[in-house]
């Protein structure tokens, strides 16, 4: 009875205790650099630091390491382990709670801003805009009570402005046509 100091089989293991030959390599085994020895150390490092490997186990698989002669024999010391950082699950957190948060604002009603803007613009134009104003106004106030949109204000400055304009068409109007009468 052959006394093998690797209690189990391992990949890296071939009758007793020789490195298997890499599968995939044709023709002759390529050499292994300080470099490629190295990482294989980083890899059995980071299975021993996540609890894959035991500690003697880990000792011989370094001291393997360090002796290997191929890239072969470095691939087979790693070939049960993870070659990177494994993915863990990690529940979607939003950076910012919601509670902090700004509260989503509602839009503006496109018809209270042309009603305030018709209102706005009666005094350049004479007061040619007010009619379109007050019916603005109207169905944006209709709009927003329906929506829920904000611009409730504007549509109030559009109707306050264009029934002031209407007003002073009327009463210019009236005005003309009283003078009309009156001396004429």
């Amino acid at each position: 009875m052959s006394y093998s100091p690797y209690p189990q089989w391992q990949p890296w293991q071939q009758g007793h205790g020789g490195p298997q030959p890499w599968g995939g390599q044709a023709g002759p085994p390529m050499r292994a650099s300080h470099a490629d020895r190295e990482r294989a150390v980083d890899v059995l490092r980071a299975g021993y630091g996540e609890g894959r490997l035991e500690k003697p186990e880990f000792d011989r698989r370094v001291e393997r390491a360090y002796a290997a002669r191929t890239v072969g024999e470095l691939a087979l010391l790693v070939a049960d382990l993870p070659q990177g950082p494994v993915p863990h699950a990690v529940p979607a957190v939003p950076a910012v709670p919601a509670v902090f948060l700004p509260a989503p604002r509602a839009r503006v009603n496109g018809k209270a801003v042309a009603s305030a803007v018709c209102g706005g613009l009666c005094l350049v134009t004479f007061g040619l805009t007010g009619i379109p104003a007050v019916v603005l106004g109207h169905a944006a106030r209709a709009e927003i009570a329906r929506t829920g949109e904000e611009g409730d204000g504007l549509a109030l400055t559009g109707l306050a402005l264009g029934w002031l304009a209407n007003a002073a068409w009327a009463v210019l109007m009236f005005l003309s046509f009283a003078l009309a009468v009156a001396f004429g």
